[in-house]
This record gives C-alpha cells, sequence and structure tokens, in this order.
C-alpha cells in the first residue's frame, strides 16, 4: 500500500535548539523502498519506480527528472551530479557525472582584459556552462543497476512537465531574488515571470511544454539524443550566442562526454564505514577528516547542546577545509593526494591541534603523503544544488546529488531546462605566488565540487545511514553534522537534520541564524572564535534515509519542502 506524501516533522531538541518551529507529521516508515528528496513531487516520481518493481537507482533518476521539472533553480539534467549506491554487498559503487570544461578553456577562461572577472560578473551567459553530464550519470547507472525500461523512468517527469505544477515558495523566493539569471533567457522570462516582470504568484500552475517534449525524445532515443544531435546543436548555439559571457563550447565537447565509475572514498569512524564521492568531489575526504579528528573526543559525553561539542567540529572542519582549499581537484589531472588525506597517522596529526579550551590562531594546509606541490585559490560560495536519497525493496541504495551550481545556474535555458555555471567552481586565478592552483581551469577538466553522496555503514557492516545536502561547501558541514549526530548522539537522522549548522571554513565561524546557536556565542568567543558571522536558515538544505528499528525512516530537513515517501 503505498504510503502517503507526508511532511517529515522537525524533531526540535530541548537542549540543542532546532531549525525550524515548523510543525509536521512523524517521520515516515517502511519496510520496503523509500524516497527522500527535497520535493514531495519528485519524492513521489521515485517512489512510483519503486512500485512499479524498479530499483533504488530507477528510483533516484527518475527523482533527478522530476525535480528538473519542479525545481528547475537547483538542478536537473542541465547540470551534473555524483551517485554513490550500494547493491547490497558493502562496497559502494560511485559514479561521476560532474560537468567538464570546453576543450577551448584556458587557465584564464574568466579573465577580461587581461584581468580575472568578479565572481558575480562570470556567473551569468555561456562561459560559466560545463558539459552537462547527468544524463550520461543516470544512463551509466540505469545500465549497471537498472530494472525497469529506460523510457519509464521518465513518465512522472513528462507528465509533471505537460500537466503542470505549482510554485512553491522556495521557488517563488528563488525567482524574487535571482531576476537576472532567472530570466536571462527569454524561455526562462515567458515561464516564471509575468508580463511586469514580476515572478508568478505562488501556487501558478506551470505547464513546461518545451521541456515535456524533450524528456520524451530522451526517453525514446536514449541518451545519446542529449549529447549529439539538435540538442546538444542548442546547447552549443545558445552558450556561444550568450549576450553575457560567450562561450567557445563546440558540439565535439558534448559528444566526447562520458560520465566515470570512480573508487569509492572510505574510512572508519567509531567503528562505522563512511563513504563518499572521490575527486573531483572534495566531499568524502574533507566529511571524513572533519569526523576522525574530533574521534579521540567524547563527543557523546558532550552531547549536541555544549559549545565545546561544536568548538571541536569547526576546528576540525578549520583543519580540513584548509587541506580541501589546496589538494582537492580532479584527479585525472592533479595527483590528488586522496590516500594521504584520510590516513589515519596524518588526522591523529591534525587532530593533536585541536585542543576543547582555546581555538587555532591560525590554520594552514599540512604535507599528508604524496602531496603535490600546488596552492589554493579563491573559488565562488553559493547556495543551490539538491539531494536525494532511494532505497528498494531489496536493500539496494542510491544516495546522488546533483546540481546546476548556484541558484538557476546559469541563467541559459535550452529545451526547457537551465544550464549550468558549473565552471566558477573552478579558480578564476590559476597560478598564486608562482605555484599552480591545483583548481584551476583546464580543458576537459571537472572542477572540484562540495557534494557530498554519503553512506554509512553500522558495525555490523550494513546500510545504516544515506545522507547527503546542498548550500555551496556548506554541504560538508551538513554531512559531517548530520553523521555526527547519528553516530556520537544516538539521534534519529530527522533530529540529526533539525540540529543546527555551524561552517567553518577558515578564520570566520558561521553560525545559523535564528537557532540555539546564536545563544552560544558568548562562549565560543570565550574559546577563542574572534570571528563570527551568521547563516540564514534557506541556505540548508538535506536529505537522509536510515535503517532503524528494523525498517527504513526517511528524513527531509525542515528547513526545506522535502519529504519522504514510501513505497
Amino acid at each position: 500500500m503505498p504510503v502517503s506524501l507526508f511532511r517529515l516533522a522537525a524533531a526540535c531538541l530541548a537542549l540543542a535548539g532546532c531549525a525550524t518551529a515548523s510543525s509536521r507529521p512523524a517521520p515516515i516508515a517502511a519496510n520496503s523502498g523509500m524516497v527522500s528528496a527535497a520535493d514531495p513531487r519528485a519524492a513521489e516520481a521515485g517512489a512510483e519506480m519503486l512500485r512499479a518493481g524498479g530499483s533504488a537507482a530507477d528510483a533516484a533518476l527518475a527523482t533527478l527528472l522530476a525535480l528538473t521539472v519542479v525545481e528547475p533553480q537547483s538542478s536537473g539534467i542541465g547540470g551534473g551530479g555524483f551517485l554513490v549506491y550500494d547493491d547490497g554487498d558493502g562496497t559502494p559503487a560511485t559514479y561521476d557525472g560532474r560537468e567538464t570544461a570546453p576543450m577551448a578553456a584556458t587557465g584564464t577562461w574568466f579573465f577580461r582584459d587581461g584581468k580575472p572577472m568578479a565572481i558575480g560578473e562570470a556567473i551569468p551567459g555561456g562561459k560559466s556552462v560545463g558539459v552537462p553530464g547527468n544524463v550520461r550519470l543516470m544512463a551509466d547507472a540505469h545500465r549497471d543497476q537498472g530494472r525497469l525500461p529506460w523510457a519509464r523512468l521518465f513518465a512522472p517527469a513528462i507528465r509533471l512537465a505537460r500537466e503542470g505544477f505549482a510554485i512553491t515558495p522556495r521557488l517563488h523566493r528563488a525567482l524574487g531574488r535571482e531576476r537576472e539569471t532567472g530570466a536571462l533567457s527569454a524561455d526562462g522570462r515567458a515561464l516564471f515571470y509575468g508580463p511586469n516582470g514580476e515572478p508568478l504568484p505562488v501556487g501558478t500552475v506551470v505547464r513546461n511544454r518545451a521541456l515535456a517534449a524533450f524528456l520524451e525524445r530522451l526517453a525514446s532515443q536514449g541518451p545519446d539524443a542529449f549529447y549529439v544531435g539538435p540538442n546538444a546543436q542548442a546547447i552549443v548555439a545558445t552558450v556561444n550566442g550568450s549576450p553575457r559571457n560567450p562561450s567557445r563550447m563546440t558540439a565535439g565537447d558534448l559528444a566526447a562526454y562520458d560520465a566515470k565509475p570512480r573508487p569509492p572514498v572510505c574510512g572508519v569512524y567509531r567503528a562505522h564505514k563512511i563513504c563518499g564521492m572521490g575527486p573531483p568531489s572534495s566531499g568524502a575526504t574533507t566529511v571524513f577528516a572533519i569526523l576522525k579528528q574530533i574521534e579521540r573526543f567524547d563527543l557523546r559525553a558532550l552531547g549536541p547542546a555544549s559549545p565545546t561539542s561544536w568548538h571541536l567540529i569547526a576546528e576540525s572542519m578549520r583543519l580540513a577545509f584548509a587541506d580541501r582549499d589546496r589538494y582537492l581537484a580532479d584527479g585525472d589531472f592533479v595527483p590528488v593526494p586522496v590516500a594521504g588525506l584520510i590516513d589515519p597517522g596524518y588526522l591523529a596529526s591534525r587532530s593533536a591541534l585541536i585542543a576543547p579550551d582555546r581555538t587555532l590562531a591560525a590554520v594552514s594546509a599540512g604535507t599528508p603523503a604524496g602531496a603535490p606541490r600546488v596552492t589554493a585559490g579563491v573559488t565562488a560560495d553559493v547556495p543551490g544544488t539538491s539531494h536525494f536519497v532511494a532505497v528498494d525493496r531489496w536493500g539496494e541504495v542510491a544516495s546522488l546529488t546533483s546540481t546546476i551550481e548556484s541558484v538557476f545556474g546559469s541563467g541559459l535555458m535550452v529545451n526547457g531546462y537551465y544550464l549550468n555555471n558549473e565552471l566558477t567552481d573552478f579558480s578564476i586565478v590559476p597560478v598564486k605566488d608562482g605555484i599552480p592552483v591545483a583548481n584551476q581551469v583546464e580543458p576537459g577538466k571537472r572542477p572540484r565540487s562540495s557534494m557530498s553522496p554519503t553512506i554509512v555503514y553500522g558495525p555490523d557492516h550494513k546500510v545504516r545511514l544515506a545522507v547527503g545536502a546542498a548550500g555551496g561547501p556548506t554541504i560538508i558541514a551538513q554531512v559531517a553534522r548530520a553523521i555526527v549526530a547519528v553516530v556520537d548522539w544516538d539521534l534519529t537522522a530527522q533530529q540529526a537534520l533539525a540540529l543546527p549548522v555551524i561552517f567553518a571554513p577558515g578564520d570566520t565561524l558561521f553560525v545559523e541564524r535564528g537557532t540555539a546557536h546564536e545563544a552560544m556565542i558568548p562562549a565560543l568567543r570565550a574559546l577563542g572564535h574572534s570571528k563570527i558571522d551568521f547563516r540564514e536558515p534557506g541556505s540548508f538544505k538535506a536529505n537522509a534515509i536510515e535503517w532503524t528499528g528494523g525498517r527504513w525512516v526517511g528524513a527531509a530537513d525542515p528547513r526545506s519542502e522535502g519529504a519522504a515517501v514510501g513505497e
């Protein structure tokens, strides 16, 4: 019997505080399959696949397609993603669908008149668009893990695009904030804005007929319909003919694109195996470093209401991000020292720098085994992205993060979907102080990503938690927080996602505004955190499914419009 669509409970904690005061029904639980996504219509699309006998991969891919329709500001087929997939053997496969730079791109791709562009100047238009990878990722995952026909995965998304979907409050806010990018293409203006230039009201039913027609072609003709032929030609014409920052992408760039299988990055934290996505993702190495560096501290005894707990997490985060910023990039172009970065001995030496009663005056990257001579560059810090999780009746688990980068990506639309601005995830400056930047632009290269789809295995070697998040580099902080909350503090996944977020990528510690963490600021200052700023709750968004009490239980961030749907 299908489980109805429910909003998940916020699970406010009396001591630690909660991210929102909204009230939601109890979390959804199921003995068979389940999907958790940032939009209930997309979660329902995935659950429809499960009811039809589909695998977790089928459900996740149908969810991705539906999000292209109903959450166009965050992800979709115009972007890329990472999939971590467990088929029941305890060793996940990982799929890299990250976008690539055109072969014409060089280290000075984002220079104008010999000077680097400001990030806000570089995002809109054609030059920021990477070759989209999600459709090839879908094809590879479906080939390896799918049970339903390819065309069946498209049915819910086609239905939503053709019959219409209502504008939600979150989409409406995005349209209001991002008028320039959201309406950069005439197609986007026609779909989402009225004649007065204002976003259409919440509840307005939008019919994206161009997207419905293209999805029908993609369903019937297969993934090559995206990368060769009219759609590929339309992408090239759109990005190269953009009035803002025209690109030099070619049809060959699209035809040559391949998603790549990558080895998972796994490590053990408190008898739990944590597995995620390797380079070009910076997620798995950085999440694991944050966890391993605090493993020697008794976080269980401290608890989630202790400022010391969050101080230790923040200090570990600062150290992990210093390594991330210097070393993480596309491993096909740069020798990323993955083994060194997750080596327990190395992380123990980094942990020794952390003290429970004081703050490091400054942090810098360490020297893990295999470290190349590279340096950190400056990259953008923009929200966006969508994460979703699916499990099926056979116990297979998909944890997939998809993105078009900024809100509405580049602002350019082709066949009813937005194109990404993923190339601004590269460092705009290729060399710093005479040392090459690892994450510089290069032809055919994939930009570094913060996306962190993660699967956590319990001491029994079975999947305990699948989790991921959206929100630029804060993704890493959100995922690490969730794992600590579940493993150290025995919270449910729903309670974990409701916890406030602390984000410390450098010398500034960001606390989530309007939460109990604000009350911790005096204590954090006393510990030495002199630079404290705020992040708004709307910049965070996470989804998870956990195995607990002999069943799957879904979780969705109470800050979002997300939901879990059972088979």
